[in-house]
């Protein structure tokens, strides 16, 4: 068996983890509460029982060569600068939450890949090179991409009208980047009633197959 890798997906709802030797994929109920010593915390309690030699973190904001450059929206503070290879004990590589899952979804060509979840996760897979990007944050109608299609906004719409934002900027972004292909991934994706054209579903177990990817060149 090849490097034995744990996957680290953070999320502002859940923090799960798995590893690549068949064990269970188990969930950390995360939120603003969520601070990077809890969540090393947890993690290391949650997988006292398995064996890993390297990890790979997801994490919802900004990765800078590697670092955490601002602080995450929908989690406790105290991310930027915090150090996990000594926190945690082991190697590791970190990427944005989105496109890790992007890796992990990719086939060929130029990928759109938008994860619906507590935010809105956005990245670029273009030839194999992974482009994370932030279009959350930009406007949108009275608010930001990510008020109408993130967890705030499937609970406030109601999934027909949720369905109908998604729809929409897919169509807006569809026109931005011309993909070849689009994956809307993220917990809440299995809401949609109506899938965009061009689009598949993709799903959280992606994130743990970009994971193990983010080794493959080590």
């Amino acid at each position: 068996m090849g490097l034995k890798i744990l996957v680290i997906d953070i999320g502002g709802t859940n923090v799960k983890v798995r590893v690549n030797n068949g064990e269970e994929r188990r969930k950390i109920p995360s939120g603003t509460f969520m601070t990077p010593q809890n969540m090393v915390n947890e993690v290391l309690k949650h997988t006292e029982d398995w064996e890993y030699e390297v990890i790979s973190i997801g994490f919802p904001g900004v990765i800078k060569e590697g670092k955490i450059t601002s602080e995450p929206k929908n989690l406790g503070h105290g991310w930027v600068g915090f150090d996990f290879g000594s926190a945690l004990g082991k190697p590791i590589k970190i990427m944005n939450d989105a496109a890790m899952q992007a890796l992990g979804s990719y086939e060929s060509g130029v990928m759109l890949f938008l994860g619906l979840g507590t935010g809105l996760g956005s990245a670029i897979v273009s030839h194999g090179h992974v482009v994370p990007m932030e279009l959350a944050h930009l406007s949108y109608k009275k608010g930001v991409f990510e008020d109408y299609l993130g967890k705030k906004g499937l609970k406030g719409l109601g999934v027909g009208k949720w369905t109908k934002h998604v729809n929409a900027v897919v169509r807006r972004f569809t026109i931005a980047f011309i993909p070849d292909d689009i994956v809307l991934g993220g917990g809440n994706s299995k809401h949609l009633t109506k899938l965009p054209p061009k689009c598949r579903l993709g799903n959280n177990h992606m994130a743990f197959d970009g994971g193990l990817k983010m080794w493959e060149d080590r």
